[in-house]
């Protein structure tokens, strides 16, 4: 178990004063079709990603990443040359985002403004998730056949740890900087890895049951909350400073990703297989369901923005389909 500090105690009961006025919002929103943002083309795609402050919404899509200005929704541009990617993170502070691109192990590292590539880092075998820690300006790569997180300076593209075992096939990430942890759901073991990301090394692993196969993972930082997306159609709440979970909720089959509002406290399980999005209140011991909204079958992948409340998700007719690839937009509104 970490051991906090008084005053770290004393934030938490702030936040759960705070968190107890959002409810009656959360509860009155329901979430709509806004628009679908046409992209094009069949092949495969990954984990979408909003910029929230350079309001841009990246989208992996085969060998590329589609820029789309969220203000627009109009496309403003298209990363090259990165195979197989999965996933894609900016960090406005640096001006610069980095890929995981799978098919050549390498993690991509681009400028924001011209969007061209600067240089790429090795990684680990097969690269999938990836997260950029503001704390340290340090970028992490989860190696999904390597079973590892590679580690490297954001600024200068120096590896900083080549392979932390993780003894399970990493899928999504998240970081509490302020507790110097990084949390990665580990699909094949059914486990939350814990990781410290000033020592760079293994900490833990916490079992996610009554949730297995785990894929999609968001953090509530302020409660101290992680929201797990489970194969096997359960949304689980743990408590990221011990690895407690402390609830549960049915969700959608075919679980891919999880998302986290911080304004509105409302959490998002998206699920291709029934094509649902699962929308549930968080509050320091439950899940309140708020909405099941219908989506289409195959959108699996998903990201919020904290400032219009958007929830965007990628999907396509089928792989081959030359014209079928784009973004569905949901927007919140009142009941």
């Amino acid at each position: 178990m970490f051991i906090r500090s008084r005053s770290h105690l004393a934030a938490v009961l702030v936040a759960l004063l705070v968190a107890n006025a959002l409810p009656a919002m959360a509860a009155e929103l329901q979430y709509k079709l806004l628009k679908e943002i046409p992209i094009g083309g069949g092949s495969g795609w990954d984990y979408l990603s909003a910029d929230s402050a350079g309001r841009h919404l990246y989208v992996t899509h085969g060998t590329k990443v589609v820029v789309i200005d969220m203000d627009t929704d109009k496309i403003v541009g298209e990363i090259a040359d990165t195979p197989g990617v999965h996933g894609f993170v900016a960090a406005p502070e640096l001006k610069r985002g980095f890929s995981s691109n799978g098919q050549e192990n390498k993690s991509s590292i681009v400028d924001l403004e011209t969007l061209k590539t600067i240089q790429k880092v090795p990684t680990g075998n097969n690269p999938d998730a990836i997260l950029f820690e503001p704390k340290s300006g340090e970028v992490w790569t989860f190696n999904g056949r390597g079973k590892s997180a590679t580690v490297y300076d954001g600024k200068t593209g120096k590896v900083i740890a080549e392979a932390i075992a993780l003894e399970g096939k990493p899928e999504s990430a998240v970081a509490d900087s302020e507790a110097n942890r990084i949390y990665v759901n580990l699909e094949d073991k059914h486990e939350i890895a814990v990781l410290d990301s000033k020592e760079h090394k293994l900490l833990a692993k916490w079992p996610i049951a009554p949730g297995q196969s785990a894929t999609g993972l968001a953090i509530d930082p302020v409660l101290h909350r992680l929201i797990i997306g489970c194969g096997n159609s359960k949304m689980v709440m743990m408590d990221s400073t011990n690895g407690k979970v402390v609830a549960t909720l049915d969700c959608g089959q075919g679980v891919d990703a999880a998302a986290f509002d911080p304004e509105t406290h409302l959490a998002f399980v998206s699920a291709g297989g029934s094509g649902t999005v699962t929308i549930a209140k968080v509050e320091a011991d439950k899940f309140t369901l708020v909405q099941t909204l219908t989506t289409e079958r195959g959108a699996r992948t998903m990201t919020v923005d904290p400032k219009t409340h958007r929830i965007y998700l990628s999907n396509a007719k089928s792989r081959t389909d030359a014209t079928s690839f784009k973004v569905l937009v949901y927007t919140p509104v009142e009941k």
